[in-house]
């Protein structure tokens, strides 16, 4: 393909990108009754519908992030479906986290301050108690389970990049120890872990939890994706994935 068609491809695909979202909501704030359903089936089926909110959402971020900072699209080697599969595993994950820590910490934060009660994230409307309460549960969850999570998707990551996209590296013997020594722990750790977290995640997740409950996830798989287009703009290491 000559240089003006991929040009002209890549505007094609831009313009895709960028109506993506647009045409993946817009059906839902037309219509209530896809709405109620979709609020019935994150109740019902809250794991399902994480899988497939992250395995959509989240990859779609990866693909814009590429976009931003490569200058072009990916090719098969980006490994589209295994980091659906791997966004999809993550997102029931972060749901089970959300429960985890949306009680639990709520229950600590109950035995440390009885006047906050078990059930403030469940009142209606707006309070400063509430808003604490959150930032509390975005603070012990981001602190304890976002490492542990990060970490195992960067190294699922490697896996991808390695097998060149496909499937084939998740049924082969991979030693965490080898797959730790190829992160750019500099990078990685002192950037994705030491300001993401509590320069991004911990506000952003504190505004998830004062959310209805059926919309945290989908929330939090949107915040992936502006997250991924900060992450594009930044200079990348060369030495290590």
């Amino acid at each position: 393909m000559d240089k003006s068609n991929l040009n002209n491809n890549n505007k094609t695909l831009d313009v895709l990108l960028i109506l993506f979202l647009p045409l993946l909501f817009a059906p839902f704030i037309i219509s209530k009754k896809l709405l109620n359903i979709f609020i019935y089936c994150s109740n019902e089926y809250p794991y399902t519908l994480s899988f497939i909110k992250f395995a959509i959402l989240a990859t779609f971020g990866e693909i814009v992030s590429y976009r931003i900072s490569r200058k072009s699209y990916p090719d098969k080697s980006f490994g589209i479906l295994p980091k659906m599969v791997v966004w999809g595993i993550l997102g029931m994950a972060i749901k089970a986290s959300f429960v985890i820590f949306g009680s639990g910490s709520v229950a600590l934060l109950n035995s440390i301050i009885p006047s906050i009660k078990l059930t403030v994230l469940s009142t209606k409307g707006f309070s400063y108690l509430k808003l604490f309460a959150s930032f509390f549960v975005s603070l012990t969850m981001n602190l304890v389970f976002a490492p542990v999570m990060m970490t195992c998707h960067k190294m699922l990551d490697i896996i991808i990049i390695e097998s060149n996209g496909t499937f084939r590296g998740f049924f082969k013997k991979n030693s965490f120890g080898n797959l730790l020594s190829k992160v750019n722990w500099e990078e990685y750790g002192g950037f994705v872990l030491a300001k993401t977290i509590p320069f991004f995640w911990i506000p952003a997740h504190t505004i998830t939890f004062l959310l209805p409950a059926s919309f945290q996830v989908l929330f939090a798989a949107l915040l992936s994706i502006m997250l991924g287009i900060f992450l594009a703009y930044k200079p990348k290491s060369k030495n290590k994935i």
